[in-house]
């Protein structure tokens, strides 16, 4: 079973910066694409960013010209987040949709906490 593994999470002060990591548990998986998901306490989750596998990325409005979503490697994806607001705090997910053997199967990772203070 895949697992998607996340870092970076964290305490920052209103107006700093976090950098989120996404990695694949298996090397040979093959996606898609890959996003970042977030969830604010008592809210449902949505889509902050996505990259395909052919570089096509899109933002949610509300990140656009902060965030920066890549992946420098094969099966890992970042969340480059500057100029955070408190409305940035929240749990972070790193999705995969899976593709070739992985295809038709969707990856979740186990969520990060971002808490911005403001």
């Amino acid at each position: 079973q895949v697992q998607l593994v996340e870092s970076g999470g964290g305490l920052v002060q209103a107006g700093g910066s976090l950098r989120l990591s996404c990695t694949a548990s298996e090397s040979r998986f093959d996606t898609y694409l890959m996003a970042w998901y977030h969830q604010a306490p008592g809210k449902q989750r949505v889509l902050v960013a996505e990259i395909t596998s052919s570089g096509k990325i899109t933002y949610a409005d509300s990140v656009k010209g902060r965030f920066t979503i890549s992946s420098d490697a094969k099966n890992t994806v970042s969340l480059q987040m500057h100029s955070l607001k408190p409305e940035d705090t929240g749990v972070y997910y790193c999705y995969a949709d899976g593709a070739r053997l992985y295809r038709g199967r969707n990856y979740w990772g186990q969520g990060t906490q971002v808490t911005v203070s403001s």
